[in-house]
């Protein structure tokens, strides 16, 4: 008989009810992969796209998905074993990764579990100077902000724009950040900052303390004042939120400066990039285990830190869910795995 263990799986697509916690079938890694015993799970808007069956994605895009479905992406555990063609890792490892992604927007990450295979070629070792519930929260909202303001560091080709996406410099430079006080942005204001930049913060105004504590210069709260509005003469602006509305900040940039929206779907200025000599890129994260080997010793000494908006254990995802589906995070949303 297969070995079993716990995870939330999706046995039809919907709200977060559709999320249930139950027995399941235990992995076996597979040539290249590593069986990690799971302690903690990120939460991401991914996720939830997964669970509503990707319908904001033109069909076209929506990938082919076989019921049961355990989603999740980035988790923090330890190594339970390993494949014979495996180095680098041996059981009792602590590690960290973001699992299959983009290539398991099918429902292949499957991170909402007790036990993951994941491939040695996403793993890293964990920071040992943070627990596994921040390194759970760190994977793809760590991974976006540094491949999309420091380094790439993939070649995949990018379904939203033919050219691919190419950082630009950061030291004295100014750079806005908005929707500075989720996941992915209040990282993106440190790294910016570790860079050398002038961090302007855009986000609600509950907001402000945590972001100038993680070294934001300014802060704007767009409940009271349009950032798009009063601006001029930034470098760069990195929007967090994304979509058809990034283009209200192309008004604050100087010629030559750029616009990069994280969540690039639905963006179109209809040329007045061109037009005010500014550049619009936008990339798609993936998973490397080289670039959490490399962004480590920053969480590691707390360089870099991750919020933590709150934490659910993994039989609750569905309330992790219904957290999420409030908006207003500060920070991220963490299941622990018992």
């Amino acid at each position: 008989m297969d070995e079993m263990m716990k995870a939330v799986r999706l046995h039809d697509f919907g709200g977060p009810e559709v999320l249930v916690y139950e027995v399941a079938p235990k992995p076996v890694p597979g040539p290249g992969e590593v069986l990690v015993r799971v302690r903690a799970a990120g939460v991401n808007p991914p996720d939830w796209y997964l669970r509503e069956g990707y319908r904001m994605l033109p069909p076209d895009w929506q990938p082919k998905m076989t019921f049961p479905i355990i989603p999740g992406t980035d988790i923090s555990g330890v190594v339970e074993a390993v494949a014979d063609d495996v180095t680098g890792f041996v059981a009792g490892d602590e590690v960290y990764a973001m699992v299959r992604f983009p290539s398991g927007l099918n429902g292949d990450s499957r991170g909402y579990a007790q036990y993951v295979a994941v491939p040695a070629s996403e793993l890293a070792a964990k920071p040992a100077g943070i627990d596994h519930v921040h390194a759970a929260a760190a994977p793809m909202s760590l991974l976006t902000a540094w491949q999309f303001i420091i380094e790439q560091g993939h070649e995949v080709p990018n379904p939203l724009q033919p050219h691919p996406h190419v950082p630009v410099p950061l030291k004295g430079r100014t750079v806005l950040v908005n929707g500075a006080g989720g996941g992915v942005g209040h990282l993106l204001v440190q790294l910016a900052r570790w860079k050398g930049a002038r961090v302007i913060a855009v986000a609600s105004g509950k907001h402000e303390g945590m972001l100038r504590d993680l070294g934001a210069d300014e802060f704007h709260d767009y409940t009271r004042t349009a950032a798009d509005e009063v601006l001029r003469d930034l470098d760069l602006v990195v929007d967090a939120v994304g979509g058809p509305q990034s283009r209200r900040f192309l008004r604050t940039l100087k010629p030559g400066g750029a616009l990069f929206p994280v969540f690039g779907l639905g963006y179109d200025d209809g040329g007045e990039a061109g037009r005010l000599g500014v550049q619009v890129s936008t990339t798609q994260v993936n998973s490397s285990g080289a670039q959490l080997a490399e962004i480590a010793p920053l969480l590691e000494d707390g360089t870099i830190r991750v919020v933590i908006d709150s934490t659910f254990p993994l039989a609750e995802a569905r309330r992790a869910h219904e957290h999420a589906a409030k908006g207003g995070l500060q920070g991220k949303i963490v299941l622990t795995v018992d």
